[in-house]
C-alpha cells in the first residue's frame, strides 16, 4: 500500500551533536511505519539517560509521555519502559539485561507500529514491546466542547494539544458563557497568516488584537497551546514559548461554562 499523504515522504534531516536536554518536533507525528534512530556515547560515570516521545513541550503542566525509554547503569543495569498520562506513570515494563555499557557508543532504533513501538539496540537486542496510549479519541472530534462546570479562576490553566490538518483554513478556541454569548475567542487564519484575540464584552462592542507578528502555526505540525488565567488577563504560550497576554478586565471568569474548539485541527488532549 502506498503513502496516503505527502508527510509519508518526509525524512527529517539528522541532527548532529545536539545540546542536552534536546527536544524537537517530529513532523507529522509518530505514524505507523515511522522509525527514529538515536546514536550516542554513554558517559563513563553515567547513572541513567532517557529518550521520551512526548505530546508537547511544556514544563508546567508536564506533557504526557507516550513512550519513556530509560536505561539505568547502577549495580544491576536494566531498561525501564513506561507511559506518563495526566501526570501519572502507568505500569512500567522492565528489561533486566542491558547490553549498553558506560563509556561505549550505542545505537538505538525505535520502530512505530499501529499501536505499539519496538526499541532495539545495535546488537539487535529487542526490548519489551511498549504499547503507547492512543492519542486519537472519538471523544475529541471537532467541533469539540470542553465543559467548565466551575468556571475559571486566577491561576487556572487550559492546555490544548493537537495537529493542524494538511490543508487548513483556520481554527478557533472560544470561551462561552452560554451558546449565544462568546465573550472571548482565539482564532487562526492561514490565508492571512494571523493569530487573533477577539473579545465581545457585549452585543454593541467588539475588539480584535493580533497576538504575534509571526504566524506560529504550520500544516501537519503538532502544537501545544497553554492559556493561563491571571488577574484580569490571559497569558498565552505555544509549544512552551510565551506569546504575551491579553487584558480582559470586563470578563467574569466564573460565568464561563465551556471551551469550544472548531476548525481544521485534530485534537489529542484538552486539559483544564
Amino acid at each position: 500500500m502506498g503513502p496516503t499523504s505527502p508527510v509519508d515522504f518526509i525524512l527529517q534531516p539528522p541532527v548532529f551533536h545536539p545540546v542536552l536536554p534536546y527536544i524537537t518536533t517530529i513532523f507529522g507525528g509518530l505514524t505507523h511505519g515511522k522509525m527514529v534512530l538515536v546514536q550516542g556515547v554513554v558517559l563513563a560515570e553515567a547513572e541513567r539517560f532517557q529518550v521520551d516521545f512526548q505530546c508537547g513541550c511544556s514544563v508546567m503542566p508536564r506533557p504526557d509521555i507516550a513512550i519513556h525509554f530509560n536505561p539505568r547503569f547502577r549495580s544491576r543495569p536494566h531498561v525501564i519502559c513506561n507511559t506518563l498520562q495526566n501526570g501519572r506513570w502507568l505500569e512500567e515494563t522492565k528489561f533486566p539485561h542491558l547490553p549498553l555499557k558506560r563509556g561505549e557508543a550505542f545505537q538505538l532504533l525505535f520502530l512505530f507500529g499501529q499501536d505499539e513501538v519496538q526499541p532495539f539496540d545495535a546488537s539487535r537486542t529487542e526490548y519489551p514491546v511498549a504499547h503507547p496510549m492512543q492519542l486519537n479519541s472519538s471523544k475529541l472530534a471537532v467541533p469539540y466542547c470542553h465543559p467548565l462546570p466551575r468556571g475559571l479562576a486566577s491561576r487556572d490553566t487550559i492546555t490544548v494539544r493537537g495537529l493542524v490538518c494538511p490543508v487548513p483554513e483556520g481554527f478557533s478556541l472560544s470561551l462561552r458563557e452560554d451558546p449565544s454569548h462568546v465573550p472571548l475567542r482565539l482564532s487562526t487564519c492561514f490565508r492571512t497568516r494571523a493569530l487573533m484575540w477577539s473579545s465581545f464584552p457585549d452585543e454593541a462592542l467588539s475588539h480584535a488584537e493580533k497576538v504575534a507578528a509571526c504566524f506560529p502555526f504550520h500544516p501537519q505540525r503538532f502544537f501545544e497551546l497553554l492559556l493561563v488565567c491571571e488577574e484580569g488577563s490571559f497569558k498565552l504560550a505555544l509549544n512552551g514559548i510565551p506569546l504575551g497576554q491579553y487584558d480582559t478586565p470586563w470578563l467574569s471568569w466564573d460565568r464561563i461554562t465551556e471551551l469550544w474548539i472548531e476548525g481544521d485541527v485534530t485534537l489529542y488532549s484538552v486539559l483544564s
